[in-house]
């Protein structure tokens, strides 16, 4: 890496030497004015910019502007929602006018180290609508995206602060399907930091002929950003807005009340003794309801079920130390807790209201010399579940200067503070796991006012969930970043510009939590312990390019680039656990301040990448376009025989309407076929370790006495290296058309695409004789994807003065799974509490398709239950029975492979959680001073896998909270016509110890995402105050959800190869609004 550092470092200044003579041109004030056609009005806050330079400035109030500039220069003046247009300098004012924009033909895109106009791509490149962005009230761009691109996919949660999973164009390796973003010219990891308000542009980059030139890391697409920049006089802008968020209402988990769980109970012992022997009976009684013919509701539930006056509830008997420092007082504790007989609602009381707001204000100017923009953001939002928020600081500085005319410098940088803590949620044991598990007749808190629990006998083991996420409030983390760049560019020759540019990013985090002891539970910790975690990094990318366009008498149009990157990352974390604390004083914890002997640990990881780059597009009359790119990348998680790869594309145009014969279809302005091949690569999976074998030692395996007294320290094989690891390679192939019709007001884009990815890299389980050692990733699976992506645009006026915007995304993508392993046709994953794993990763199937037993129906009585079995023993006379488990009023599961009899072999699969499509519809219509926007996102096809229901349906799965489904629809001999079995005491293989497909629910959604009405006060008002725009707006998003899915929320995420599984999601929460946009 060194190496190479040097060598660039010669020729770059090498270049640099060239410019030493550069001439510095007279230049003279020119000033100009700048209207609108349609009303002739001035159109304040313009950027006119002189073309092929950075210089700039911005028209004031009245229109005017004035700039630095010499007889022949061209003046570019742009503005939001109109053409932009061209005037050259003369020896007198400068007059333009600008036309209202209805297509985007003429608007720059960047597409990877270099610039095109839209209407020259051949690769598949999608143009994000910034404005539809920034009316979703987040913190985060990536949350932003949902539905705004075809071909995107974005998974998340309500929870605050939470980086969604974004995927371009599906699945595209077993593990991290990140893109790759870049940010101003510079990859970084991840979006979470970025300031929404900030962003000017963004791209995506889909197929290998726009993203190749990325190669190692463009496999998962490419998000490019650029950060806002200044012009003209200064300009201050203040964008705000407060709202309060509301979680959802109702009986979320559908919860049985105490007495519909004691009716549950009593018919579930009743129902296991008619199928018990006589000895084998068990009484109809619990500890908490008693033992008559019905339930009773009792007043107190601790320490066990009692009614008013017994005793047992005297409360000079209760006892509670709720720091429990002491563990021989565990049986010296007596709570005391009265019942709650209407029911204790745990979702409402770990959710609550909760307030958000978000200011933003940016400072950005310019002139002759240069350009800058400032902005400071802070954001706040408090999570609807306790103790959960993000709050977030920013602050930017872009700057660029024109050393001379045909040299420039410039910087962009942020930098960001952010608190967020984040919960485990998805998981059974979270305070969400905890809320549809802990018992409605359980209340919050005892009768001293400590927490109540499960502590006494039939309440199950659940723990409080309030305690939980009270507890949960000494976490804290404190994380810090900064990001950006410096670069410097030059003309050298008219024809070729050189740039370089260095950047990357700087963090650090610390992580502390403490964890209380319990008291109130079935099952308590009753330690305490203190847990830190911190850590620091960085990474660097240097990249160098030239660049040559000459367009020859305006019919051979030649753009070159070729550059070189270098690309490394450095970081460590270390951190430690200690137990037993006698003070709980989150001021005085720290590693030090326990009394057991702390637990320590740290990791360090480094890895490089070194590139070379070309690319050439070409265009013959603007009519035949070909653009061709190839890239070597060589990475250091490679072993040296396979460290370098090459990734080529190619693609093509024919924009067809430049044809003749389609010059006289008026409603045609522009048809455009695109096609592309080429190969992306991916190597983000791969530990840098992974070509290494490592060997460990641990003192009670591998420690020996070799002479009868003093240990030998011995080892064993911790990991396998693979120095034959490679790239993997997505070989990708796209087909599509951009379409702008009806003189602009109507834009289609259409692609058809292909990717067949090889070498997946993969570590497959390997026979016992190797040990524990950790498997290493090699290239042995293979997968293919395919899709439609789909963007319509439209706008036109309605009437006088009210015009409609619409634009829409339609997304398919079907995944498949050609190969696995040598030896193997599929991998499992995720059993939860069943018998068998839930999901299945096939041959022949997507990615993390649900496995299990199809349900047909029930068994409705003896003789069908007897025939089932007479029948197979027929065929089979040692069988025990046709069905494991099978008995009157349980499930019946479909003999899928028709051999007789229902086992393992007839697990099928019962769905994916990858959506057959998805939507994304924006609207906006806007009357004079008013405006209102609307966004809609919908999935269909989907399936979700509903852990929750588990816990909730089914009595004898775990004792806990049960369900009104459960009490109202199980099967009886009176409802043949039920949802869930026979509810009995224990489960069976065949009611839900098996997964079976009564947990697989369809997940199709819709959502309106976003509502917005704002109004702009006049300017003619404003000028007198400074103020050249104000406008004010109120806003609900998550407005309604449309779906069939029973849970809490459709919108599941997960890993790659499991997700789709709902255990306790946070959900997305209802908000509203008040915000206002200010520019002086």
């Amino acid at each position: 890496m060194k190496k190479h550092f040097y060598q660039a470092l010669a020729v770059l200044c090498g270049l640099l030497l060239l410019l030493l003579g550069t001439n510095v041109y007279a230049q003279t004030k020119i000033t100009g004015k700048v209207t609108d056609k349609a009303s002739g009005n001035p159109l304040p806050g313009v950027t006119i910019v002189i073309k092929g330079t950075n210089r700039g400035t911005a028209t004031d109030p009245n229109g005017t502007f004035s700039i630095q500039a010499k007889p022949g220069d061209v003046l570019v003046a742009s503005f939001v929602g109109f053409d932009p247009k061209e005037a050259t300098v003369g020896n007198g004012p400068v007059s333009i006018t600008l036309s209202e924009k209805v297509g985007s033909l003429e608007e720059v895109v960047v597409t990877g180290y270099a610039s095109q106009k839209k209407k020259d791509l051949t690769g598949a490149v999608s143009v994000v609508k910034v404005d539809n962005l920034t009316k979703q009230p987040t913190a985060q761009i990536s949350s932003q995206l949902q539905g705004q691109v075809s071909g995107i996919t974005v998974l998340g949660s309500g929870q605050p602060g939470e980086e969604p999973k974004v995927q371009v164009r599906g699945v595209n390796t077993f593990g991290n399907n990140t893109p790759l973003y870049i940010v101003d010219g510079v990859p970084i990891k991840s979006l979470v930091d970025l300031n929404p308000n900030d962003v000017a542009t963004m791209q995506v980059l889909k197929d290998a002929g726009a993203a190749s030139i990325y190669g190692a890391r463009a496999a998962n697409g490419v998000i490019i950003i650029t950060t806002k920049r200044g012009t003209g006089k200064v300009k201050v802008s203040y964008d705000a807005y407060y709202g309060r968020q509301v979680p959802k209402g109702g009986n979320v988990y559908n919860t049985a009340t105490p007495l519909e769980q004691g009716n549950l109970a009593w018919a579930a012992m009743k129902n296991t003794n008619l199928r018990s022997p006589a000895d084998q009976q068990i009484p109809i009684a619990d500890a908490q309801y008693g033992s008559g013919p019905v339930p009773i509701v009792p007043d107190y539930i601790a320490p066990s079920g009692v009614m008013a006056g017994d005793p047992s509830a005297d409360p000079s008997k209760y006892y509670v130390n709720p720091y429990y420092t002491d563990p021989n007082e565990v049986g010296k504790f007596y709570r005391i807790t009265k019942a709650n007989k209407a029911g204790t609602d745990w979702f409402h009381e770990i959710f609550k209201p909760a307030p958000i707001t978000s200011h933003n204000v940016s400072v950005a100017g310019g002139g002759d010399i240069g350009n800058y923009f400032f902005s400071f953001y802070y954001f706040n939002q408090q999570g609807t579940l306790t103790n959960t928020y993000n709050k977030r600081y920013a602050v930017r500085a872009n700057s660029n200067f024109n050393i001379t005319d045909h040299i420039r410098i410039g910087e962009n940088m942020e930098y960001s503070v952010i608190s967020n803590p984040q919960i485990g949620a998805l998981t059974e044991g979270s305070g969400i796991g905890m809320a549809f598990r802990e018992m409605p007749i359980i209340p919050v808190y005892d009768i001293k006012g400590n927490y109540a629990g499960s502590g006494s006998k039939g309440l199950g083991n659940s723990r409080n969930p309030v305690a939980i996420q009270d507890r949960f409030g000494s976490n804290k983390t404190l994380a810090n970043r900064l990001l950006g760049n410096v670069y410097a560019e030059a003309d050298i020759l008219k024809l070729l510009t050189l740039r370089t540019s260095f950047g990357g990013e700087i963090y650090s985090f610390n992580n502390h939590s403490f964890t209380y002891p319990e008291y109130e539970n079935a099952e308590n910790n009753p330690k305490n312990s203190y847990a830190e975690n911190t850590g620091d990094g960085y990474d660097w990318t240097w990249t160098n390019t030239l660049s040559f366009h000459k367009n020859f008498r305006n019919t051979h149009d030649l753009k070159v680039l070729l550059g070189t990157e270098a690309y490394q990352e450095i970081g460590r974390n270390s951190g430690g656990t200690t137990n037993d604390y006698f003070i709980f004083d989150p001021n005085f914890t720290n590693l030090t301040t326990g009394t057991s002997t702390p637990t320590n640990y740290s990791n360090y990881g480094e890895n490089s990448l070194w590139s070379m780059f070309a690319r050439a597009d070409y265009a013959y009359r603007d009519k035949y376009l070909i653009g061709a790119l190839i890239r070597r990348d060589g990475s250091s998680r490679f072993g040296s025989s396979h460290r370098f790869g090459n990734f080529p594309a190619v693609s093509a145009a024919w924009r067809m309407s430049q044809e003749p014969f389609m010059k006289g279809i008026s409603w045609i302005a522009d048809l455009k076929l695109r096609g592309g091949y080429g190969v992306m690569g991916n190597q983000i999976n791969v530990d840098p370790a992974n070509i290494f074998n490592a060997f460990t030692f641990n003192k009670s395996s591998t420690f020996y006495p070799m002479d009868g007294k003093n240990l030998t320290t011995g080892y064993f094989q911790g990991r396998i290296g693979n120095p034959n690891a490679k790239w993997e390679s997505n070989i990708n192939s796209n087909i599509g058309i951009d379409a702008t019709l009806l003189k602009g007001h109507l834009e289609i884009t259409a692609d058809y695409y292909q990717k067949v990815v090889k070498d997946l890299l993969y570590n497959p389980e390997l026979a016992g004789v190797y040990g524990g050692a950790t498997v290493p990733f090699s290239n042995v699976a293979k997968m293919k994807n395919n899709g439609l992506d789909l963007a319509i645009s439209g706008n036109t006026m309605l009437a006088k003065g009210l015009k409609l915007d619409v634009t829409g995304t339609f997304t398919t993508y079907h995944n498949v799974i050609l190969a696995v392993s040598n030896g193997a046709d599929y991998f499992d994953s995720d059993q939860r509490r069943f018998g068998s794993p839930i999901i299945r990763n096939a041959v022949g199937h997507s990615i993390s398709e649900f496995y299990g037993y199809k349900i047909v129906g029930f068994w409705n009585s003896d003789a069908e239950v007897k025939a089932a079995n007479d029948e197979a023993k027929k065929k089979y006379p040692d069988l025990d029975e046709y069905q494991k488990d099978m008995y009157r009023g349980r499930y019946r599961y479909a003999d899928v492979n028709g051999d007789g009899k229902v086992d393992a072999d007839d697990r099928t699969f019962l769905g994916a959680p990858t959506p057959k499509f998805s939507y994304g519809l924006n609207i906006g219509l806007t009357y004079k001073n008013f405006d209102f926007s609307m966004f809609l996102y919908g999935v269909y096809g989907n399936k979700i896998w509903n852990q929750v229901s588990w816990w909730t349906d089914f009595y004898g799965s775990f004792a806990g909270a049960k369900s009104k489904a459960a009490v109202y629809d199980s099967w009886t001999e009176d409802n043949h016509n039920a949802k869930l079995p026979v509810q009995e005491t224990k489960s069976f293989a065949s009611t839900a110890n098996e997964p079976n497909s009564y947990f697989v629910q369809d997940g199709s959604y819709l959502r309106a995402k976003n509502m917005l009405l704002g109004y702009t006060l006049p300017s003619t008002s404003l000028r007198q105050l400074g103020i050249t725009k104000f406008r004010v707006y109120v806003q609900a998003a998550n407005v309604f959800t449309i779906t069939k899915y029973r849970g809490v929320d459709p919108e599941i995420t997960g890993t790659t190869t499991s997700f789709g599984i709902d255990e306790g999601a946070y959900p997305s929460q209802r908000q509203y609004l008040l915000g206002v946009n200010v520019t002086f």
